[in-house]
């Protein structure tokens, strides 16, 4: 699993260099005379088009996603949970999700108290959420400002579709506390107990991660807060 996720990486990540060439394409005649600057010869120009488009075609992803973001600046102890939520930006092309990774704050650098989320479209990184209500997490920690390259490993196996049950993830999040980052992986239906173990192992392959890592329920979490108990562990 590990090595599928480079492979993703690599892939994936040679594409940020076509930003860095923004718009520039070679050019230039071996014959006699040479055109002047953007003057079109013959068929120079359909073969320019041509270029373009294939040097400059999106690589479409299996779904859209969103950034969301909870400020801890926004989040008021008398607001409901989750009022301070806000969208950032949806990106479905690989191009477009290297374009706002590489132009956001990464987990390390973010304030106490932050929550950053990556959802499928559509779907809002909340309990009360139609997809997300019959679901559960899988989560992991990490020691502060230890979790930069495991949020991206977590981001380009999900968005890559790296699981085998990647119909049943709904998106991740990471929570910036005191003492740790906490990665989870938020999923549809919390009973179905084979997906979810399916998901879990494929998520701790893909971090390279030996501790052992637990599921809960939404539905416990609501009821027990912070005393909910793991209804799976891998």
């Amino acid at each position: 699993m590990a090595q599928e996720v480079e492979s993703v990486l690599a892939v994936v990540g040679s594409k940020a260099t076509e930003e860095e060439n923004d718009g520039v394409v070679g050019g230039g005649g071996s014959g006699v005379e040479e055109p002047e600057e953007r003057e079109v010869v013959g068929d120079d120009l359909a073969f320019e088009k041509s270029s373009t488009t294939a040097m400059y075609q999106p690589h479409p992803l299996e779904y859209s996603w969103t950034f969301w973001f909870d400020n801890p600046s926004s989040k008021s102890k008398q607001a409901a949970w989750g009022a301070s939520i806000r969208p950032i930006h949806t990106f479905a092309t690989v191009e477009e999700f290297w374009s706002v990774y590489n132009n956001i704050v990464h987990p390390s650098k973010l304030a106490v108290g932050a929550d950053f989320y990556c959802f499928k479209y559509k779907i809002e990184p909340k309990w009360e959420d139609p997809v997300c209500s019959n679901g559960g997490k899988w989560t992991i920690s990490f020691p502060r400002g230890k979790s930069d390259t495991w949020w991206l490993y977590t981001l380009l196996a999900m968005i890559g579709e790296q699981f085998e049950h990647g119909e049943e993830i709904c998106g991740a999040v990471i929570n910036v506390r005191a003492k740790q980052e906490k990665i989870s992986l938020w999923t549809k239906n919390a009973s179905n107990d084979t997906a979810q173990l399916s998901i879990g192992r494929q998520w701790k392959e893909c971090l390279d991660y030996n501790d052992t890592i637990g599921f809960i329920f939404h539905e416990d979490a609501k009821k027990f807060d912070r005393f909910a108990k793991n209804r799976y562990s891998i």
